[in-house]
């Protein structure tokens, strides 16, 4: 096996996304090990989403097998996309005629070199998908899709709490309705060169849970 290639957002406190992390016990303060305790939201940072977080009856974490996020992958180079730019059906034939059914698709923007996470920009200025590319990627019968952008244009109006129907978030509502996981925020996809990798997405297993928290390697094929 190669190299791995962590494709893992730290998690550290943030504007959007804040961090409640304290020692519950301290070597400074005569404690013979030290515990840090830290909480934040299960769609914060790299994570996986489960179809109960958009719809009520949808399937949850339990229903998620580690068969779901770990296997084979095809990689989209997405490179050369500019900021503010619709990714449509035929960006997606263009840059994904490898992809195969049941295969984990990667998008890889290097959008996090752009624009820092750190920042609004990251959100307010990033490519997004059109409901023809989620109808398209839901045409080759992924298993998940990752992405290392936000990639439903309306996620970059909740920063100011403009919540938009579901139809808006066209990911949501073509892949994850119908089963395919959602792989968010992922970062370090330059590293990706090939067009077909292995791929390892390891959630938490939070039982009953819309979502959780994952770590996310990949090596080349």
């Amino acid at each position: 096996m190669s190299a791995l290639i962590d494709l893992t957002m730290p998690i550290v406190d943030h504007f959007r996304w804040p961090v409640e992390r304290r020692l519950v016990a301290d070597h400074d303060q005569g404690s013979l090990f030290q515990v840090t305790w830290q909480g934040f939201a299960v769609h914060s940072f790299t994570h996986i989403d489960s179809p109960r977080h958009y719809f009520v009856d949808g399937k949850t974490t339990d229903d998620i097998t580690l068969e779901h996020t770990v296997g084979s992958a095809a990689v989209l180079d997405l490179l050369t996309i500019e900021p503010n730019t619709a990714i449509d059906r035929s960006l997606l034939e263009e840059s994904g005629a490898h992809v195969m059914p049941q295969d984990i698709v990667v998008f890889k923007t290097g959008w996090g070199d752009r624009r820092s996470v750190a920042t609004p920009e990251f959100w307010l200025d990033a490519p997004y998908l059109d409901r023809s590319a989620a109808e398209w990627l839901l045409s080759r019968s992924p298993k998940a899709v990752a992405f290392d952008f936000p990639q439903d244009y309306c996620i970059r109006l909740l920063l100011s709490g403009d919540v938009r129907p579901i139809e808006e978030h066209v990911s949501h509502d073509v892949l994850l309705r119908n089963d395919v996981v959602l792989i968010e925020y992922l970062t370090n996809t330059r590293a990706l060169t090939a067009e077909r990798i292995e791929f390892c997405c390891l959630p938490l297993k939070l039982p009953a849970s819309d979502g959780a928290p994952a770590r996310v390697v990949a090596w080349l094929g």
